[in-house]
């Protein structure tokens, strides 16, 4: 060390040699990496001999995708055309389709125990239709959740830091005094209605769907007035996750014991209960429940997605 900075004192060495060649032999941070694939990428294709093939590339994409069009569409209308020339005259009565009306109508009540023929349509005679909707709400939630939740691992660019996207600041109306007294008024109601929409679908209009809509609308304005913070204390993500999940399991469990039952020629022991009271309509009114659970919080979760990138409090834990 004594003759390094001897040689360094008389001139004949500079002391920041070796640290700069170690500096220049680091390897290059993930950010520089990128920049420069990116900046080689762009160099590359600027060329004319590249540029001339991605042209003729793309020419040919367009050709091939204006082909595949037009025969998807042709394939459509012809399919259309020939579904409308097999159906009824106007005015003319087709047995064949009065018959399955004419079974709800008169038979509906008796098979479901449902006053309300709607309902035991699309909950009993059509239960596995209305079980592939439910999916599909809870299938887009899934999507919507991929694309739109921002977690530690799923960062928007390599330029922000997650607590910094997690602080974005955005207008809060639950700090306005008129929009809290409002929805302390209105939320309780709206849920209490959506509520009685629910239980009352094989009774009089309503059910599921109708309900559960109602009931996320609720919760929605909850959000709105009170913030995300009180929502998060009883409506989280993974709330809103076991919900769905146990809804969709007891109704995919429910109508498939019913109906492998039925197929068999077996009783379901289901009791139908009083037609217009409200324990009844056999699994009519479970189902209802299991339904606008699904639709409440698909709803909600649509909007807190789009509102702050998750579905409820702690979603960057889960």
């Amino acid at each position: 060390m004594k003759e390094r900075f001897l040689k360094w004192l008389n001139g004949d060495q500079d002391l920041m040699e070796h640290i700069l060649d170690e500096t220049e032999g680091q390897e290059p941070s993930r950010l520089e990496r990128k920049e420069r694939k990116e900046k080689e990428l762009e160099s590359f294709s600027r060329r004319p001999e590249v540029e001339a093939v991605m042209e003729e590339e793309r020419k040919a994409f367009q050709r091939v995708y204006l082909a595949v069009a037009i025969v998807s569409c042709i394939a459509l209308i012809s399919v259309l055309l020939y579904v409308v020339s097999s159906l009824s005259r106007y005015g003319v009565e087709n047995p064949l389709t009065l018959e399955v009306v004419r079974r709800y109508v008169e038979d509906g009540l008796r098979e479901t125990g449902a006053v309300n023929i709607v309902s035991g349509l699309i909950l009993d005679y059509r239960a596995f239709d209305t079980l592939g909707e439910s999916h599909v709400l809870f299938t887009a939630l899934v999507c919507v959740t991929i694309l739109l939740r921002i977690d530690s691992k799923n960062m928007r660019t390599d330029y922000e830091d997650y607590y910094t996207i997690r602080q974005d600041q955005y207008f809060d109306l639950s700090k306005d005094s008129i929009i809290r007294l409002v929805g302390s008024v209105l939320v309780p109601s709206i849920l209490l209605f959506g509520i009685y929409v629910i239980l009352n679908g094989q009774i009089s209009p309503g059910g599921g769907f109708s309900g559960g809509a109602v009931m996320g609308a609720g919760l929605t304005l909850f959000s709105v007035a009170f913030g995300f913070d009180r929502t998060d204390r009883f409506f989280t993500t993974r709330v809103s996750a076991w919900l769905s999940f146990c809804s969709l399991a007891f109704y995919a469990l429910a109508k498939g014991y019913a109906f492998f039952m039925g197929a068999n020629g077996y009783e379901t022991h289901i009791p139908k209960g009083t037609p217009g009271a409200i324990f009844s309509g056999g699994l009519i009114l479970p189902l209802d429940i299991a339904v606008g659970i699904v639709v409440c919080c698909t709803m909600f979760g649509f909007y807190s997605l789009f509102r702050r990138g998750s579905v409820g409090g702690n979603a960057d834990h889960h």
